[in-house]
């Protein structure tokens, strides 16, 4: 009986153990990890709880939205993702054993309880305000109810056309404005955003720019490997008229059609425009035939008196063009050779002073030409050295230009001893104007001034390399000559 006991015992203990043993297999375990972040954006988002029905743990994200589970009991779940300020966002989910699931959490912030900014107050410049510069400063205040970070545009349009501009991701409550356009009325509004809510925009205030300044100089700058057309008044206030990523030179302004004529690249060619004093409404004057000669730094171009009319070379040949693009004809056509760079037409209109050159811009003449391109007089020879700066006096009695009287040759155009010539029609003599030109230095670009008791031109050292200066001096006497601008080369004084 004792030993029947002892049996029964045993099997009784033998199948509990094994029942266990079954049990402990059947309970399997994996991994849920994963992280969330803003719907759109995918910044991560911090601190978010994050928990499963059925019920296996609590986490919370890290700062890089991460979170992480281990130990989860395999099955199916579902997994909310909360915190306040967001929708709740579910994912299912099935872990299965010995494996990792991931999920990534797309949260939408909630608006239900978020308020919208408060509307922005513009302050400056105050409301009508006139005169002002053409960098202005924009200030306003803005609050919002809930503390949110807030983003501002700013929205500008004028009244010299339909355009709207529009500046986003501002963060701060300002924002200067750069390169407005003279004499223009602009008008301009602030939305705020808190990311949540709709835009809410200011009320539209309005200023008006100052008018463009008197400036009667023209020259040009070297702004990186670019020429850049600026303009200044007799004070020295300069204004930048092209923009220093376009290569533009040689600027002509022309009085009675109130515009400046230029060069500019375009391409493998050059070109002639036209833009307002204050450089706008730039507009292309010749296309199917560009303006060039032996070196694009040498070349020139003449405006008729009223400004309807352009003459330029190409070349041998001398074109005339209308100054809205039509009309291209040619004028004249050098023979043996010769390429035409520089010329200049009469305030008249009745004569034409031409230089002509070799491919290397040597062995230069000077003659006159009627309109219609009939040969008039010879005022320099073919002689050696560099010659340049044609420009008529107002009577047309008299001619200016520059010329090397070292007769110096080379293949980088290089001049030692330019100096300052007048040619008088009515006696055919050549004389040098004296200017008191410093030894070792050259006199470029020579033009009268506008009551041509004075000339304006460029000096610098005949090393071609130092800086240049704009100067101008006073016709037949002693006086010193007087630097108008530093590091500035083709000017021009109407």
């Amino acid at each position: 009986m004792k030993n029947s006991y002892i049996k029964l015992s045993l099997f009784f203990l033998i199948l509990l153990v094994s029942c266990s043993e079954d049990s402990l297999e059947e309970i399997q375990f994996g991994t849920v990890s994963g992280r969330v972040v803003k719907s759109g954006s995918f910044e991560p988002i911090a601190n978010v709880k994050v928990f499963s029905n059925p019920n296996s743990s609590i986490v919370f994200t890290d700062e890089d939205g991460k979170f992480s589970m281990i130990d989860v009991v395999v099955g199916d779940y579902s997994y909310q993702a909360k915190k306040e300020g967001y929708i709740t966002k579910f994912e299912a989910a099935t872990v299965t054993n010995g494996a990792n699931t991931e999920l990534v959490f797309e949260l939408e912030l909630s608006t239900s309880e978020n308020r919208p900014p408060d509307t922005p107050v513009l302050v400056t410049p105050a409301d009508n305000a006139t005169n002002q510069n053409i960098q202005v400063n924009l200030t306003w205040t803005a609050t919002d109810p809930d503390d949110d970070a807030l983003t501002y545009q700013v929205i500008l349009k004028n009244d010299a056309n339909s355009n709207e501009v529009i500046y986003s991701d501002i963060t701060d409550t300002s924002f200067q404005l750069t390169n407005l356009v003279y004499g223009v009325k602009y008008f301009w509004q602030v939305t705020a955003s808190d990311g949540i809510n709709d835009l809410v925009y200011s009320s539209i205030k309005s200023f008006t720019t100052i008018n463009f300044p008197i400036t009667r100089y023209l020259y040009v700058k070297k702004i990186g490997q670019n020429n850049v057309i600026f303009t200044s008044d007799d004070n020295g206030n300069e204004i930048q008229l092209t923009d220093s990523a376009t290569n533009s030179w040689r600027p002509r302004k022309n009085n009675q059609s109130n515009k400046i004529a230029f060069i500019r690249s375009n391409g493998a060619q050059n070109h002639i425009y036209i833009m307002n004093p204050d450089g706008t409404n730039v507009f292309k004057v010749t296309s199917s035939v560009p303006i060039a000669g032996f070196n694009s730094d040498y070349i020139n171009f003449s405006w008729n008196t009223n400004g309807s009319q352009i003459i330029y070379p190409n070349f041998d040949r001398l074109y005339r063009i209308n100054s809205n693009g039509s009309g291209l004809t040619q004028v004249y056509q050098t023979t043996g050779g010769k390429l035409i760079s520089e010329c200049d037409w009469s305030f008249d209109g009745t004569k034409i002073a031409l230089k002509t050159n070799n491919l290397s811009g040597y062995t230069a003449e000077v003659f006159v030409i009627s309109s219609t391109g009939t040969f008039l007089t010879q005022v320099i020879t073919p002689v050696s050295g560099a010659v340049g700066g044609l420009n008529f006096s107002v009577s047309g009695q008299k001619l200016l230009f520059t010329r090397d009287i070292s007769g110096f040759e080379n293949a980088n155009y290089r001049q030692l001893d330019t100096r300052i010539f007048q040619h008088v029609f009515s006696t055919g003599t050549t004389s040098e104007i004296s200017t008191q030109k410093p030894p070792g230095t050259v006199d470029l670009d020579v033009r009268y001034s506008p009551n041509e008791a004075e000339v304006i031109f460029v000096n610098t050292s005949n090393d071609f390399l130092s800086t240049r200066y704009i100067q101008k001096y006073e016709i037949g006497t002693l006086e010193s000559r007087e630097t108008l601008f530093v590091g500035a080369t083709m000017p021009d004084w109407e």
